[in-house]
């Protein structure tokens, strides 16, 4: 975690998001493209939704989305947190709410930051499952217009 953190402390936001419009001209021929992250991603998929021509998006436990919230999401977007995050916590997820009136926004009870990695201490087995449900359905609905009821 301390190496990957200096890593992205490295980086140039304004370059990171030409990363990111690269890789998505890249794969845009084989159809819609949806950004997932998990986060320091998360962040990067709020960006991209802003700022990148992208279908959906997808952020887990986006850390950072809220120094971003200038920015209001162009895409559908799909949000998951941790009810017991340290890193977030509610009253920063209650500003994202704020801002992207139209995204939707899940919050797992007894779930902390990382609860999704199953390398980590904090991985929530039912809240991962479930997230993973919601996001896949998201997925569907956005670029495929397949119209199945997120659970």
């Amino acid at each position: 975690m301390k190496e990957g953190f200096g890593y992205v402390q490295q980086l140039q936001p304004a370059q990171t998001l030409l990363d990111l419009a690269a890789s998505i001209a890249v794969v845009r021929h084989a159809g819609r493209v949806g950004v997932v992250g998990f986060c320091w991603g998360g962040k990067l998929a709020y960006v991209s939704g802003c700022e990148l021509p992208i279908a959906c998006g997808v952020a887990y436990y986006g850390g950072g989305i809220v120094q971003e919230l200038s920015k209001i999401p162009r895409c559908p977007m799909l949000y998951h947190f941790g009810a017991n995050d340290s890193h977030i916590p509610l009253s920063d997820v209650d500003k994202i709410k704020a801002a992207d009136t139209r995204g939707t926004f899940y919050i797992y009870p007894g779930a902390e930051h990382g609860f999704n990695c199953d390398m980590r201490g904090s991985y929530n087995t039912g809240a991962a499952q479930l997230a993973r449900q919601r996001t896949l359905a998201f997925l569907a609905q956005h670029l495929r217009g397949e119209t199945a009821a997120q659970p």
